[in-house]
């Protein structure tokens, strides 16, 4: 049995192929060699998945796809659109050690343990997909849903990818033109389908993303960045940050207590040495915790000691957690602060807040309501 079909069952998940792999899969049930590439134009070119419409194959090969081949792995649990355009899915994945079960159709909020999310942001120019790598998350930031219950899983390369295309073939999308892992999980604890997923993501036969499209936000492990380094295509790396000093950024980011803030800074001076890319620090902006003028002073020394720029976010509110929005003046004040530091400093618009936008929230909203509909039983 291939790597491939031993990791997926002996059916076919389509996006967890690339060209070779796709061709061994064909070549094994003794189809054409130019087949594969016919079979990736219409996913990737044509947005089609329906084998009956790929015409210019064999009534005998779409039947074989029909058969064998799955193209959706993810069951819809929820779809939802925001005021401002944002489109969220709630993606909910059959359980890989039960091969059986993809063949299956997933129904109902009880799924949501194996559910992850994943968001379309539109704006003028550009129609960003921000996916999820992990089924939940092990970092367990305490202002972030994704890390309530922690880790329950890696996503595959194909549930990454496939993440990104059903997004752009949602209602007025067309064509996702930016990817951002920035959803659940953290992308370089799952290294290997992270940038197995960005190698489809990225190449003319998959999505064709261009490299500067791509950014990977992590949390940070120095080894883990510099790991990164060696990749041979020279995404974007965003560092959430969160803090401006150890003592913070250890209280409310468990991992923190790995490295230090000087320690992710070298290691992501080291990247930008290595692929010419600026490194953006993410910065989640809590209300009455890290939003004084004194800690955006901090956070100025540490974004001038490398190539960077700052993204301010503002917290959105999550049930059960212990924080609050921070004021529209308190963070204008901090990205002032920023600016007479030299430092190019970003507020990040809010976008979806009326569809639980903030990573993880959908997620939680709807075990927290399944739980609650089965405690009533």
């Amino acid at each position: 049995m291939s790597e491939v079909e031993s990791a997926i069952g002996t059916s076919g998940a389509f996006f967890e192929f690339d060209p070779t792999t796709l061709g061994a899969w064909a070549t094994a049930r003794k189809m054409p060699a130019f087949v594969p590439k016919q079979i990736l134009e219409w996913v990737y070119s044509k947005g089609v998945i329906a084998p009956a419409l790929m015409t210019n194959l064999s009534k005998l090969n779409r039947e074989r796809l029909e058969q064998e081949m799955i193209f959706e792995q993810g069951n819809v649990q929820a779809h939802m659109s925001a005021t401002d355009g944002t489109q969220k899915l709630l993606l909910a994945w059959p359980d890989a050690s039960k091969p059986a079960a993809k063949l299956l159709p997933i129904v109902g909020n009880a799924n949501a343990d194996r559910a992850t999310e994943c968001v379309m942001i539109p704006s003028s120019d550009r129609k960003t997909a921000c996916v999820s790598s992990q089924v939940g998350c092990p970092v367990g930031c305490k202002f972030c849903a994704s890390g309530i219950g922690g880790l329950e899983g890696n996503l595959t390369r194909g549930r990454i990818v496939e993440q990104a295309w059903r997004l752009g073939r949602l209602k007025g999308v067309e064509r996702i033109s930016h990817v951002v892992f920035m959803g659940m999980g953290e992308p370089l604890a799952n290294f290997s389908a992270v940038t197995d997923a960005i190698r489809t993501l990225n190449a003319p036969w998959g999505m064709g993303i261009s490299a500067r499209r791509i950014t990977v936000s992590t949390v940070g492990l120095p080894a883990a960045i510099r790991k990164l380094v060696g990749f041979e295509i020279p995404v974007t790396l965003a560092l959430s940050l969160h803090a401006p000093n150890d003592q913070m950024r250890r209280a409310i980011i468990p991992w923190a207590q790995y490295s230090t803030i000087e320690e992710l800074l070298d290691a992501c001076d080291e990247y930008f040495r290595a692929t010419g890319r600026e490194i953006t620090l993410e910065y989640i902006v809590l209300g009455g915790f890290n939003d004084r003028p004194e800690h955006a002073d901090e956070l100025s020394v540490l974004a001038r000691k490398l190539r960077a720029n700052v993204n301010l976010i503002r917290w959105n509110e999550v049930a059960d957690l212990p924080f609050r929005r921070p004021l529209t003046e308190d963070v204008l004040q901090f990205q002032e602060v920023l600016r007479s530091r030299g430092v190019n400093a970003h507020i990040r618009a809010s976008r979806g807040r009326d569809i639980a936008a903030a990573c993880g929230q959908l997620r939680h909203e709807v075990k927290a309501a399944s739980t609650a509909t089965t405690e009533r039983l």
